[in-house]
């Protein structure tokens, strides 16, 4: 006839007195049988072995070593452990009677060495990237290379200043520019606009002299004059990058407006109203003797107070 089999929360006494209560069953995966059982006493759980149970009666565990001998008993490591509801062992709950989470067997030692064996995996992954490495890296650079390469500083002639007629107007110039992106040839339609601008307008553009441009080094690239009175602006709203136009503003006559967020700009590219946080971006400029009107195509970041040149 089987001996009794230890209870959940039963009562449990050393030859001195009592100690605590039964938590858990510790079973054999292999025997299936109780080799264990956890006590919980002074908030500490223990491991018993079964070997250290003298009697099982009723709803009581008695151990044959005293309070102190149990207090030697290791501590349950619970890590070490998966509970039944974890882990399927055909026919154990049939030989043991607890409900599904009261009993533990032991964590599987391969799956303890999980994480050694991800280093390893990790580690042969590692080498096979270094081993592939040479033939990826050509792919990689010739990808990512218009990532880096330095910021576009040649001319590029947009129109000719006999399209405008009047002082302080916005004229409108579309061009296409053709540049590489990954890996096609790209052409691309855009726009500036150019203003012939009054001495009063050229004093509030040149507010601080000449406008210098700089390379992705900081090394000055061009000088806009302050006695030329062309001024180009990029044909991006410094808000968020939208299209804007030439209007007639019922009460601020004729400025530069954006229609996606109502940015207002004056002749001189300040800012009038709407939540521009900076003016209209002025480009380099040139003007050959012909009148043909060149520029560099720089592109600012927006939605910044201050530029930042990403282009």
């Amino acid at each position: 006839m089987a001996s009794p089999q230890p209870k959940i929360k039963s009562k449990v006494r050393c030859v001195d007195g009592e100690v605590g209560e039964v938590v858990h069953v510790i079973a054999d995966p292999l025997s299936l049988d109780v080799s264990h059982i956890v006590v919980r006493a002074n908030g500490t759980e223990r491991q018993v072995p079964v070997s250290a149970i003298g009697a099982v009666r009723g709803e009581s565990v008695e151990l044959t070593c005293n309070a102190a001998q149990f207090s030697g008993f290791p501590e349950l490591k619970r890590q070490d452990y998966v509970s039944s509801k974890e882990v399927e062992i055909p026919h154990l709950e049939n030989r043991i009677h607890v409900e599904p989470g009261e009993l533990l067997v032991p964590f599987p030692e391969l799956e303890k060495n999980c994480a050694r064996r991800s280093f390893f995996a990790g580690f042969i992954n590692v080498i096979g990237a270094l081993i592939a490495l040479p033939l990826v890296w050509p792919v990689l650079r010739y990808i990512m290379k218009p990532m880096y390469v330095p910021y576009d500083n040649h001319w590029i002639k947009i129109g000719n200043i006999s399209k405008i007629k009047t002082e302080d107007i916005g004229v409108q110039y579309i061009f296409k520019k053709s540049f590489k992106d990954s890996v096609l040839q790209r052409e691309e339609e855009k726009n500036h606009w150019v203003v012939k601008a009054s001495p009063e307008t050229l004093k509030k553009i040149y507010t601080h002299g000449d406008i210098p441009f700089y390379d992705e080094k900081g090394a000055v690239i061009w000088i806009n004059n302050q006695t030329v009175p062309y001024v180009a602006f990029s044909g991006k709203c410094p808000h968020l990058g939208c299209g804007y136009k030439w209007r007639s503003h019922k009460t601020r006559g004729q400025v530069f407006l954006c229609p996606c967020h109502l940015s207002i700009y004056d002749a001189s590219g300040a800012v009038l109203d709407g939540p521009a946080p900076r003016p209209l971006d002025v480009l380099p400029i040139q003007i050959s003797p012909s009148g043909d009107i060149e520029v560099i195509d720089v592109e600012y970041k927006a939605g910044k107070k201050e530029q930042v040149r990403i282009a």
